[in-house]
């Protein structure tokens, strides 16, 4: 499977997922849906093919630039993060701490279940 193809399929589970999340209304962002419905995919494959392989390797390579144009409409709306600032940095460390403490029960949860399957 070339890059081309690797490309393809990426943006065409976006679209499909897309097309769901509008079609059915779902409170999820199409994206989402449509990475779910790859990782579907590639478990009944059961392998990553080539082409995917290398084109998500490419894109992960370049990540960091994906970040500039959130950090410009940061730049662009200061004035409106500024009047929200409280709100904000709480909701960050809340949603980050939560996420930490759920990461760490999940991790405890896999390495006991490990440990008692050997």
């Amino acid at each position: 499977m070339p890059i081309v193809l690797g490309m393809s399929v990426l943006l065409g589970c976006q679209l499909v997922g897309e097309l769901l999340a509008r079609g059915v209304g779902l409170p999820v962002p199409g994206p989402v849906i449509g990475m779910t419905l790859l990782l579907a995919g590639l478990l009944v494959l059961g392998r990553v093919p080539e082409g995917l392989r290398r084109t998500g390797e490419g894109l992960l390579r370049h990540l960091t630039l994906l970040f500039v144009p959130a950090g410009v409409g940061m730049m662009v709306h200061f004035e409106l993060i500024r009047a929200d600032l409280w709100p904000l940095l709480i909701t960050l460390v809340l949603s980050t701490a939560i996420t930490l403490a759920v990461t760490a029960r999940v991790m405890s949860w896999l390495s006991r279940r490990e440990r008692e399957g050997r």
